[in-house]
């Protein structure tokens, strides 16, 4: 009889109270920071707030890689907009953007901040046009 009560008051327990969610913190906010385009795909780059919009001038905030988000955009291929992590840094002379896709291990890409065509990958990612980095245009390359 005690077991049954025992194992009674633990599923009471689990179900009756409800499930916390742990804010992540100020580094979950991302904010996109770079928009790419060629002709069928959009490649998209985010950052976390606290980079974009942080007392630390860009290039010092990204003298280490910072981990980020890089969307590729195939809706129109049906398949959907996944987001994948990527470190993302820049050089000391602050004129060059690096996006490391590591997971994929993929050679890292190197955009020109005021924006440029650039090859992410050899499936996807080939002549994107890249706007200029920290762009907030929301129509960029529409």
């Amino acid at each position: 009889m005690t077991r049954v009560t025992a194992l009674a008051m633990a599923v009471v327990g689990a179900v009756a109270v409800p499930a916390a969610a742990k804010d992540p913190g100020n580094e979950a906010y991302m904010i996109r920071m770079l928009v790419c385009q060629n002709e069928d795909t959009r490649m998209e780059l985010y950052l976390p707030q606290s980079i974009g919009f942080g007392k630390t001038p860009i290039a010092q905030a990204l003298a280490r890689s910072v981990i980020g988000y890089y969307a590729l955009d195939l809706s129109g291929a049906n398949k959907g907009k996944p987001l994948e992590p990527v470190k993302v840094s820049m050089t000391a002379d602050g004129k060059t953007v690096i996006v490391n896709q590591y997971t994929r291990g993929l050679p890292p890409t190197r955009i020109p901040v005021g924006g440029g065509t650039v090859d992410f990958d050899q499936r996807f990612g080939t002549q994107a046009k890249c706007g200029p980095f920290q762009a907030q245009d929301p129509n960029y390359g529409q």
